[in-house]
């Protein structure tokens, strides 16, 4: 479908000229964000410092609720039962803007400030997703709108969502369930990347849980016929599902880590634990696929004498795409640009290319903004966000930012190595710059809000019923937690 009929066909109104109060009002916020730039770096490089994991990031909340509390912002912590979730909100009345914070890191990889691999040795977690940078530069984006509000006395809700454990904890799907944004009109969110872009994509709806299995412990040699291997059961579990990877639709992801196997090889182990990922774009697939590894798992505790319980942990949906707010936040972050290095950041950029392989792209690309595209049905990204529950809630619109060297995967040394330079803090500018004019765009422009709405119920359809793919059970508080039993 070409682009400029599915425009037609959702009502956008994104093309209309911006009055000029509101263009006047853009370069009050970029100012804002550009004056305070140091300031927030600091605080960005002190969250990559902490590289808090899922749930417990105690003190990187923290950082962000003072500061939005120095501000004005009236801050609500512990939110959706969950300690380090925060709501902070500024003005009232219509219509309610809501900016999404993310700060928790990743366990298992770290690398220090150096464009060759260096791991910190004592370090257990690191930034690889970039969650500092998009903490702080939301964070930003709210306090220079918040002042210029303030002093125009323009009317409407600002709210900064403080949201954790998006790797794998969920953290906005208990915010979602809680009702937390059943009042907003509009969710703005971004993500650190290697590259600049808006365009309206989709992503992959994911299930996840630890699987536990107990058995017998015995002396493996002095007695083995008296023993029943959990560790067995663990391994019946991923061969039949590694058999059932032929039997499902192709766009089917499933993944695995065995958590827990054992300690010794002469004993029996009596418990073992794996934790599995099921994602596909439709998470009604997504919960048919599931159920399917379920019944993986109870036969294999049956065929080795064994017993399996499981534990969902995580589950979201796919991100809902918004063409009239897509358009909306590219024209701004077109107008913001992309990154330019410093002959030092070229450097360092040039080394870190290397260990990307051979079809790296150049390092200018991080000043290039992406053609705005309809990737809707096209691609979807590989993979997960618990953004995905927020945009089947409230109309939602993000964009990325590199904050990385162009070619840089997520979930990489590199990224963490990047992340924590001034290359990294240039994006997050870049970001906080374009998240300010946007929230400017939906404040002035209530046609905008109308239109995006008018889209998100139409491709919402009807009779939409919101059922989150993690049940009713809790906060999974202790799911990085290594001391708790299966931690991973």
């Amino acid at each position: 479908m070409k682009r400029s009929v599915l425009i037609a066909a959702v009502g956008c109104g994104a093309a209309l000229a911006l009055p000029a109060q509101g263009q006047d009002a853009k370069a009050v916020v970029t100012a804002h964000v550009e004056k305070h730039a140091q300031e927030y770096a600091e605080i960005a490089q002190r969250i990559w410092d902490l590289a808090e994991v899922g749930y417990q990031e105690y003190q990187s909340s923290g950082l962000l609720q003072a500061r939005l509390r120095d501000a004005g912002f009236e801050v609500t912590a512990g939110v959706a039962e969950i300690p380090t979730a925060f709501v902070a909100s500024f003005g009232s009345g219509s219509p309610v803007i809501a900016i999404l914070a993310e700060f928790d890191a990743l366990p298992g990889i770290t690398q220090d400030r150096s464009p060759e691999r260096s791991p910190i040795a004592d370090k257990p977690a690191g930034h690889a997703c970039g969650h500092h940078l998009f903490g702080t530069a939301s964070t930003a984006a709210a306090l220079a709108i918040k002042d210029w509000m303030a002093s125009s006395g323009r009317r409407g809700t600002l709210r900064l969502y403080g949201t954790p454990a998006e790797e794998g904890g969920s953290g906005k799907v208990y915010m979602v369930r809680a009702g937390l944004f059943d009042d907003v009109d509009v969710v703005l969110h971004w993500h650190a990347s290697d590259r600049n872009m808006a365009d309206p994509t989709s992503s992959l709806a994911n299930k996840s849980a630890k699987f536990r299995f107990s058995g017998l412990s015995a002396h493996a040699a002095g007695a083995p016929e008296r023993g029943r291997s959990a560790l067995d059961g663990v391994e019946a579990m991923d061969h039949m599902v590694n058999l059932m990877r032929e039997h499902v639709p192709q766009e089917t992801r499933i993944h695995y880590v065995i958590t827990s196997g054992g300690s010794a090889p002469n004993v029996v182990p009596d418990f073992a634990e794996v934790y599995y990922y099921v994602r596909h774009p439709d998470p009604e697939m997504v919960r048919e696929i599931f159920d399917r590894v379920v019944e993986a798992a109870k036969g294999a505790a049956r065929g080795t004498e064994t017993e399996v319980e499981y534990e969902v942990i995580g589950g979201v949906y796919n991100l809902l795409p918004n063409v009239t707010l897509a358009e909306m936040v590219h024209q701004n972050l077109s107008t913001v640009g992309g990154v330019t290095y410093t002959p030092e950041e070229r450097r360092f950029a040039e080394v870190l290319r290397r260990s990307l392989g051979p079809n790296a792209p150049p390092v200018d690309q991080a000043a290039e903004v992406k053609p705005f595209e309809l990737l809707l049905g096209a691609r979807r990204g590989g993979g997960s966000t618990d953004v995905g529950d927020v945009s089947w809630a409230v109309p939602t619109a993000g964009l990325r930012v590199a904050t990385w060297v162009p070619g840089t995967p997520s979930h990489s040394w590199q990224a963490v190595a990047a992340g924590g330079t001034t290359m990294g803090d240039k994006g997050m500018i870049v970001a906080a710059k374009t998240l300010a004019m946007s929230a400017v765009d939906l404040l002035t422009r209530p046609d905008l809000v109308a239109a995006a709405r008018a889209e998100f119920e139409d491709r919402r359809g009807p009779n939409y019923a919101y059922v989150s793919l993690v049940g009713d059970r809790a906060p999974p508080l202790d799911y990085r937690n290594a001391a708790a039993p299966g931690g991973s």
